[in-house]
């Protein structure tokens, strides 16, 4: 597999964008982190009140079992205690759930942060990065064999511009069907260049 051109303008570009790309990549994964912890900090009084609900029900519960013990009213003096306890075991609830509720919120905007970025690098310029890598490594296996340069001459015929194969010769067509060797060599030479490699060696 060809990671990069043969020809450094061709080579530098590529590097470039990939730096670019990672660098995207970064920044947005970033973003979404940051986004998920300024998200998350907002459920900072939801903890608190699960925490203070906790600690007043705990201590209502243990206030309600040593009234508990006063002979012939204690029953009757611990229900106000136990459905204090109730109460505050509630708002701990609540303050759970919201931190839950906002642990989600956080997860799915900071989900949505970074998966358009991702997308785009994915579905736009991954796969035209890989197509590129996959004719550039063809075309450097058909360079090495002994018919390749007419392999590849007949693809520049096939693919190239007009005005790239004119600028060649105005009758390069004729010359590649006569079997002309420079114009053999002039197209194969073309069509590698155009994925910034080099013409095979004589």
């Amino acid at each position: 597999m060809k990671w990069y051109a043969d020809r450094l303008p061709v080579a530098l570009r590529q590097i470039a964008t990939d730096l670019l790309v990672a660098l995207w990549v970064y920044a947005w994964i970033r973003a979404a982190l940051w986004v998920h912890e300024t998200v998350l900090k907002l459920g900072i009084p939801g903890a608190k009140l699960e925490g203070a609900g906790t600690s007043i029900a705990d201590n209502l519960a243990d206030v309600g079992s040593k009234v508990g013990g006063v002979p012939v009213v204690g029953d009757q003096l611990t229900r106000p205690f136990t459905g204090a306890a109730d109460a505050a075991r509630t708002l701990a609830d609540a303050g759970r759930q919201q931190q839950e509720l906002v642990g989600t919120v956080a997860g799915v905007l900071a989900f949505v942060v970074v998966a358009l970025p991702l997308t785009l690098v994915l579905f736009g310029w991954l796969p035209l990065r890989l197509r590129w890598m996959r004719r550039a490594g063809l075309a450097i296996r058909v360079r090495q064999q002994p018919a390749g340069r007419d392999l590849l001459a007949l693809r520049a015929l096939a693919g190239r511009p007009l005005d790239e194969l004119i600028r060649l010769s105005p009758d390069i067509a004729q010359s590649w069907r006569d079997g002309d060797p420079e114009a053999v060599d002039a197209l194969a030479a073309l069509e590698l260049r155009s994925l910034g490699l080099r013409p095979a060696r004589s």
